[in-house]
């Protein structure tokens, strides 16, 4: 979102195309008519979308799914890029484009005034760095689920916008089983928990978040927290907090919810 604000906010869509009808949903018919001349006024993003506002009062909302990113780049290029399925230019002479090999993002049109009444954002929970989301709130929604922690995170009614990654490295530094039932976590845990998920984000946003795959910035750079991560996708090596102790055997991975989840089972109960 950041990167899309950068080279986009306050512009005028000078040309808007979608060379498909659809990606995971039937794209809006009126989309590229809806966007060609309008300024783009502001950005915001709930969990993990992005919301771009345009002076028309409509807000275009998109999500990048799994394998999803969006280009920024000067006009001028010959080449489309392949599975590239919608295409911005601005006044300023910057095109956008939003690619999908997998086209499990989306794309979708909003009143601005409407936002959060739309059926993808209705009942999402707290933003997790908001000041709003504090320990007596994520206690609450914790409150008798007898779930995993783990899959009571990714749950996005509980907190909005965490992800598979970030949940195993803040249950990591908060020192929580990922296995432990969410019921048990409010209290001590909590406390410790809270500002672990905080700081993960944070670090993670300002190294540009984690390139698995697919996965560039606007500007087609890598992200690279993935180079800070302390558990994900280290299964088997020495964990970072007791590496040295013979009791520890080190990262485990196992499987919930269909998802990967790494952890140490000595560092964390």
């Amino acid at each position: 979102m950041r990167g899309l604000q950068l080279r986009l906010e306050g512009r005028i869509l000078r040309r808007a195309f979608a060379r498909r009808p659809d990606m995971r949903w039937p794209l809006p018919p009126e989309l590229a008519a809806t966007l060609t001349g309008a300024r783009v006024t502001s950005f915001r993003r709930r969990a993990k979308y992005i919301l771009m506002r345009l002076d028309s009062g409509w807000s275009v909302l998109i999500h990048l799914g799994m394998s999803g990113r969006m280009l920024v780049e000067p006009v001028g290029r010959n080449e489309i890029t392949l599975h590239e399925h919608i295409e911005l230019e601005t006044d300023d002479g910057w095109r956008v484009g939003f690619v999908d090999p997998r086209r499990f993002g989306s794309v979708d049109l909003i009143e601005t005034a409407r936002e959060d009444q739309h059926k993808l954002l209705a009942g999402l929970g707290p933003e997790p760095l908001d000041d709003a989301f504090s320990v007596a709130v994520l206690d609450a929604a914790l409150a008798g689920k007898k779930t995993p922690i783990k899959a009571a995170l990714l749950d996005q009614k509980i907190v909005a916008g965490l992800g598979n990654i970030y949940v195993c490295e803040a249950l990591y530094r908060a020192g929580i089983s990922p296995v432990r039932h969410a019921h048990t976590v409010p209290g001590v845990r909590s406390k410790r928990l809270l500002p672990a998920i905080k700081q993960t984000l944070t670090e993670a946003i300002a190294a540009g978040g984690s390139s698995l795959r697919d996965y560039v910035q606007t500007n087609g750079e890598l992200g690279y927290f993935q180079h800070a991560w302390k558990v994900y996708g280290r299964e088997g090596e020495p964990c970072p907090t007791c590496q040295s102790d013979d009791s520890c055997d080190g990262v485990r991975r196992i499987v919930q919810s269909g998802r990967s989840t790494f952890y140490c089972a000595r560092n964390q109960r």
